[in-house]
């Protein structure tokens, strides 16, 4: 294939674009720093994006751009659109797309796994409970701009909860979750994505938690969701600690759970197999959970897949 990944040089661009490579596709990376793109392009420029879309079969997204004329242009002209975005709206907004080719959604760490995560246990274990995502981030990775960004930008919001329709915080009401190896940890309500799409694909309940592996950063998170103004935070200060994350599925005692180092490499390694997957997939807009199965996901380097059933 010929792949054109948007910020291909970032944190989640790179290491998507270094396993598409390997895998034996041609891939180019575009974004407006010359220095590092192999085409320079600036995303708000349009027709120079159809330019560049010529012989190009998949676009990843990994710019953290988030317009939806992106994906409508590259179906336009026969190319599919992979798109790891946690956002609610935007993804929303990218569903009600009449796209020509496809458009293939959920296909990062979170979403992407944990929506792979959270489809294997209700086939498992169907049902009408709530399904927890949880997913627990290491507070010692230098996360990419266009995520700091977006975790930044849940403060001081909300949004409505997917099944009930209440308004919720983000980085509030916390829930206790039995976490093996990490015991009972309390976690965060955080708008991303999945929960939205696979509370409607699923029929139950699905509610994603956010934290920290520290428990007391993890407090400290939800506190600094409280303070007026925290919202309009530009940027934080680079902790120590680990990259270690955990993501995981419970409902009552079934689980699902997924380990790694990296957040921003697991993202990467997912979305480069998705963009594989996305060439295939007829015109429309799709998931990732309706596509594949966590059983057919191949070894992903450096990602630990506990056994079905833990």
């Amino acid at each position: 294939m010929r792949v054109l990944a948007l910020g291909g040089y970032g944190a989640v661009g790179a290491p998507a674009t270094a396993a598409l490579r390997a895998a034996g596709h041609t891939c180019l990376t575009a974004g407006r720093d010359p220095r590092r793109a192999d085409l320079p392009l600036d995303l708000t420029r349009h027709d120079d994006y159809r330019d560049a879309l010529e012989g190009i079969d998949v676009v990843v997204n990994a710019a953290g751009a988030e317009d939806p004329a992106l994906a409508a242009i590259a179906a336009d002209h026969g190319a599919a659109f992979v798109d790891p975005t946690a956002t609610a709206g935007y993804t929303a907004r990218l569903e009600r797309l009449a796209p020509r080719a496809p458009v293939l959604l959920s296909v990062g760490l979170a979403p992407g796994l944990t929506t792979l995560l959270a489809a294997d246990l209700h086939a498992a274990h169907p049902g009408t409970d709530p399904i927890d995502v949880a997913v627990l981030l290491g507070e010692g990775e230098a996360h990419g701009a266009a995520a700091t960004a977006w975790t930044l930008g849940l403060l001081g919001r909300s949004f409505p909860d997917p099944a009930t329709g209440e308004a919720v915080r983000n980085l509030s009401r916390g829930a206790r979750l039995d976490l093996p190896g990490q015991g009972r940890r309390r976690l965060l309500r955080a708008d991303f994505a999945d929960q939205h799409v696979l509370t409607r694909d699923l029929g139950r309940p699905v509610r994603t938690h956010l934290g920290l592996d520290s428990p007391a950063l993890t407090r400290g998170l939800g506190l600094l969701a409280r303070l007026p103004g925290a919202g309009r935070l530009r940027g934080v200060p680079h902790l120590p600690g680990t990259d270690a994350w955990t993501a995981a599925a419970r409902s009552g005692p079934h689980l699902r759970r997924a380990r790694g180092r990296g957040q921003s490499r697991a993202t990467a390694l997912v979305t480069a197999h998705a963009a594989v997957l996305a060439a295939n997939l007829p015109p429309g807009v799709h998931h990732l959970h309706r596509v594949t199965a966590l059983a057919d996901l191949p070894a992903l380097p450096g990602v630990t897949l506990d056994p079905r059933g833990a």
